[in-house]
């Protein structure tokens, strides 16, 4: 079976011959195959081994942000052409025993809230995650990957750089493109190659839970090749990733793609889509039996109704969630992550203006004790 392996003890700098962290489509292929074959492909934790099992908060101040996101690729598939669809079929997602979360001061949903760092550290073995940091929570695993994408074009490179650029001089959160700790190294792909935090059209950093093994994930091709990459392996994620990590780890992942000639240019597809046949997850987890949930709706804590907000519906579940949490023994942080890693963030309406309502949804039976 083709593949590219790794070795998980060095950083993605010392064999960029595996992958990148950058998305630009002059970063040569790692790998050519056929369509319909299976590939497998070992990847690196999100975070390039730098939150190894002895770490704890104290090194926070010296982890290097600019490396997030090792991606093994490209692969380039033989026959794709710009104007395709590229069907990529999860076959299997294997964890590595180890992985972690944790609270990054200056990111996630709540950053303003938590501004301290947390680290929690996962045991993972017979489908479960367990931590020492937080007892009596016991998470069952999904495993999926949360990058995959095809390379873009180097237009779609330069409209999406302006466009983010545009959205940080109106005051919002973007991230440009930036040279430093970027595999490759050097070139034009150092240069501009745009950052692996937010998702786009090519696909990237959507961290969809239901792509699990057994899924397929539709992208539109942008380059010849379509250059296929992937990382980012979580085992488990709560709908919302409200703190900025799941459970994070490295992964064995195997895929096949195929190839639907012409389609994303016949029918205008310019998002990726994806797809399924079965349960993404034990039927238990995706729908429990036992839950409970809180609501939030768009109205501060002063009193002031944000009608149709539904950013502050969403974080208004959550911060009710998280004092639930607290009333059954969780500190704040334990809590956060517990939502983060567990806790299902649902719309539950947009029409019942002014008060569009968001529902947090954590399963009981996730507690041991």
């Amino acid at each position: 079976m083709p593949s590219i392996t790794i070795d998980r003890s060095k950083p993605l700098r010392d064999e960029s011959n595996t992958g990148h962290n950058r998305w630009h489509p002059d970063i040569p292929a790692a790998l050519e195959v056929d369509e319909g074959t299976a590939v497998t492909l070992e990847t690196r934790d999100a975070f390039d081994g730098q939150l190894h099992p002895t770490v704890t908060e104290a090194i926070f101040d010296t982890v290097d942000a600019s490396v997030i996101h090792p991606l093994t690729g490209p692969v380039l598939v033989k026959g794709a052409q710009p104007g395709d669809l590229l069907e990529v079929e999860f076959l299997e997602i294997l964890p590595q025993p180890n992985a972690f979360s944790c609270i990054v001061p200056g990111f996630g949903f709540l950053r303003d809230t938590f501004t301290e760092p947390f680290m929690v550290h996962w045991n993972i073995a017979d489908g479960w995650a367990t931590s020492p940091q937080i007892p009596g929570v016991r998470i069952p695993g999904a495993p999926f990957m949360g990058v995959s994408g095809v390379a873009p074009t180097h237009a779609q490179v330069d409209a999406w750089a302006q466009r983010e650029a545009a959205l940080a001089a109106r005051g919002g959160a973007a991230l440009p493109p930036d040279p430093s700790g970027s595999v490759p190294a050097a070139g034009v792909a150092a240069a501009h190659g745009l950052r692996t935090l937010p998702p786009r059209e090519n696909g990237g950093n959507f961290d969809v839970k239901q792509l699990s093994a057994g899924s397929k994930l539709l992208l539109p091709v942008g380059v010849p090749g379509a250059l296929f990459s992937t990382g980012d392996a979580h085992f488990a994620q709560g709908d919302g990733e409200v703190c900025v990590t799941a459970v994070e780890m490295g992964a064995t992942c195997t895929l096949r793609f195929r190839l639907i000639k012409g389609e994303a240019q016949r029918h205008n597809i310019r998002w990726p889509r994806f797809t399924r046949e079965d349960y993404y997850i034990d039927p238990q987890w995706a729908a429990p039996r036992k839950f409970i949930a809180t609501m939030g709706m768009p109205v501060t804590d002063d009193g002031i109704n944000q009608g149709e907000d539904l950013t502050l519906a969403c974080r208004n579940a959550l911060l009710n969630m998280i004092d639930l949490l607290q009333e059954r023994g969780y500190t704040r942080n334990q809590a956060y992550v517990i939502c983060s890693v567990a806790v299902d963030l649902k719309v539950s309406n947009v029409v019942d203006v002014p008060n569009y309502t968001v529902s947090a949804f954590l399963p009981e039976d996730l507690f041991t004790g």
